[in-house]
């Protein structure tokens, strides 16, 4: 399954992190983005150490966890923070129809994209991305969607 955050107000230290640990991110232009645990004498606690370096680099997130400001949505995208900014009002379809098109999508090669691109090192992730690439294209899932491209068909995907 993979995960879309939509957010329209403040993201802000958990709520920030809440919308990092999503694999997709996109942000309304009122959107802002932010860990300001710092200013309380405390770290992220929910992967703001972690998973903010691997989203945006490790100077910007170090940046962003020291200094503790909040950035705008336009800042957000062009870090990689956010994958969209949208128009307020556009935010929540554009979510409902990145859902729907994931939806539509084969589980088994979402879950093995989504495992390989988190596998770490460049070179134990083309190693990971290798076993999954495998594990893919070996399946009826695959096996479907190449048919119905073929075919110019909807496939029918049943996650196998």
């Amino acid at each position: 399954v993979a995960t879309i955050a939509a957010v329209n107000g403040p993201a802000l230290g958990g709520g920030c992190e809440l919308a990092m640990a999503c694999d997709l991110r996109l942000a309304a232009e009122s959107a802002t983005f932010g860990q300001p645990e710092i200013n309380l004498g405390i770290i992220p606690g929910f992967g703001g150490t972690q998973r903010l370096p691997r989203i945006v680099g490790q100077a910007r997130a170090l940046e962003l966890n020291l200094i503790g400001d909040p950035i705008d949505a336009g800042e957000a995208y062009a870090l990689g923070l956010a994958n969209r900014v949208l128009a307020d009002h556009e935010l929540l379809d554009t979510a409902l129809a990145w859902a729907r098109k994931l939806a539509g999508q084969a589980p088994l090669a979402i879950e093995q994209i989504k495992r390989v691109s988190a596998a770490g090192e460049l070179e134990a992730g083309i190693e990971a991305e290798k076993r999954g690439f495998a594990t893919v294209f070996g399946s009826k899932d695959a096996s479907e969607g190449i048919s119905a491209f073929l075919r110019k068909r909807t496939p029918r995907f049943e996650g196998r």
